[in-house]
């Protein structure tokens, strides 16, 4: 092999730019690389060949096979959905005592209002006894299907800035985000439509648009596929009338062919490779994609379970719906973005500042019986053991009000869940102090140790995922992370 030959080699591989390939090779050495030993060789295979998106081993057995990740934009009120607080019940009105704020520093300390409680009518469900405001009555009915996380923290209070660390674990734009992690390390196990998909039901795009599903610095191949909501959630799937499929082909493969000459001049270029790859994946989605999203011959005791028969329960409820059939279908990470539906006045998401009554019992209803019509069905089906569903949000909400009917953020205790995908059911970790404030000490649950959980079930040790970025040994849980061990069955 001549020297250029070999550095083409090594540049395609990734080792000389620090991608999958090259830290298969380092593999061989101590301390090194993303996959070890046996799966060292499918690697350096997998990325030298022509589909980066190649499946590929975990490093253990895996519990879960796809990941639904829900996110609760907006904040939800934690305190108003699974932690009941007697003794904040009892304050309520008062003066928030300093014990409650020692370590803390708020935007509006010295200001901070009084104590509310919430409105709520609570009651304990299934044999774990879980707490459940009345807002979540058929949510409630799964008690004994979910993992509770009752002490999350994360890092700042400003919505853009949590959102983008609970996708991405980074405070900045730049990093790839949790499925962007698992496509790259993992690959698609479904060679006909994408490996990560990302839903939402607003008509513009979700708030930080795709950063929320960005590649970041792995190559751009790695970014997530967003649905669009509605009946035509991939736009320009079908040919136009006057163009025969063989034409469309013919010309896919003289694009691939000038592709793949200018990328061997270019070979860091990794926006080429994955426009490449689009155009390949979007002719093989033509036969499968629109089957996959259509749920038009779903039965209407399915779409009654997912509240497709509701006007405001319809529009989230077939995002969830939709994820099943993709989960079916081998997609490996779901993201489902919560959003507005037809709401009047300004509450398009959770971010209850004021009128959080009117807010959140708006969209507890909106997302209460998708989810749980989600989780039956997944389980009906034989696919909730091995599909992991993770309920989350970019922070939590304070213990008293702004305006006096809301509540402010609250990044230093709030509640979470898991579900499935190998997940000890019916448990609780952490907790929060008597006003729900602050997360137990020693039981704090940061963003990075929940991505480390998650990719843990999907047989990924968090550690040794790592892709190598200007010179640096880049993992998706940055240089935190722990697995959440009493979570896992």
């Amino acid at each position: 092999m001549n020297n250029k030959s070999r550095r083409d080699f090594l540049l395609k591989t990734g080792y000389g730019l620090g991608g999958l390939g090259g830290l298969a090779l380092s593999s061989l050495l101590p301390g090194g690389g993303v996959i070890s030993g046996a799966f060292a060789e499918e690697a350096i295979s997998a990325l030298a060949g022509d589909n980066p998106l190649a499946a590929k081993g975990p490093h253990f057995p895996a519990k879960a096979k796809t990941v639904i990740w829900l996110h609760m934009v907006g904040a939800p009120s934690t305190l108003d959905l699974y932690d009941y607080k007697p003794e904040l019940i009892k304050l309520a009105g008062k003066e928030v005592p300093a014990s409650f704020l020692k370590g803390i520093k708020t935007s509006t300390q010295g200001g901070i209002s009084k104590l509310i409680a919430t409105n709520r009518t609570w009651k304990q469900y299934g044999e774990s006894g879980a707490w459940f405001s009345d807002l979540l009555p058929n949510l409630a009915r799964h008690a004994d299907d979910i993992a509770f996380i009752k002490s999350s923290v994360t890092i700042g209070a400003t919505h853009d800035i949590s959102i983008l660390k609970l996708n991405s674990g980074g405070l900045n734009p730049g990093r790839p985000t949790l499925g962007a992690w698992v496509q790259y390390a993992l690959g698609s196990a479904n060679p006909n439509l994408p490996a990560y998909v990302v839903l939402y039901n607003d008509k513009r795009e979700p708030r930080g648009g795709v950063t929320n599903w960005s590649s970041g610095f792995l190559p751009a191949v790695y970014q997530g596929t967003p649905f669009r909501p509605g009946n035509s959630p991939i736009l320009h799937l079908n040919n136009p009338e006057y163009l025969a499929a063989s034409e469309k082909r013919h010309a896919l493969d003289l694009l691939k062919k000038l592709n793949r000459q200018h990328s061997a001049q270019y070979p860091a270029d990794t926006e080429l490779q994955a426009r490449t790859e689009s155009y390949e994946l979007a002719y093989r989605m033509q036969e499968t994609a629109p089957e996959a999203v259509d749920f038009s011959k779903e039965s209407d005791a399915v779409k009654e379970l997912y509240g497709l028969n509701d006007e405001i329960t319809k529009p989230y409820g077939e995002l969830l719906l939709r994820a099943r059939r993709l989960t079916e279908r081998g997609v490996r990470f779901i993201q489902v973005v919560s959003g507005p539906t037809d709401i009047k006045g300004d509450s398009r998401d959770w971010d209850a500042h004021d009128h959080i009554e009117e807010n959140h019992s708006t969209h507890a209803r909106i997302v209460d019986k998708p989810i749980a019509g989600l989780l039956k069905d997944l389980k009906a089906n034989g696919l909730l053991d091995t599909t992991l569903v993770v309920w989350t949000s970019e922070f939590g909400r304070t213990s008293w009000s702004e305006s006096g009917d809301g509540r402010d953020h609250n990044p230093w205790g709030y509640t979470q869940w898991m579900a499935g995908g190998g997940v000890k059911a019916g448990t609780t970790y952490g907790s929060t102090d008597e006003i729900g404030l602050q997360a137990e000490k020693g039981k704090e649950v940061d963003t990075y140790d929940l991505h480390a959980t998650v990719l843990n079930q999907l047989g990924l040790d968090h550690l040794k995922v790592i892709y190598k970025n200007m010179g640096r040994s880049e993992r998706p849980t940055v240089v935190y992370g722990k697995v959440i061990k009493e979570l896992i069955a």
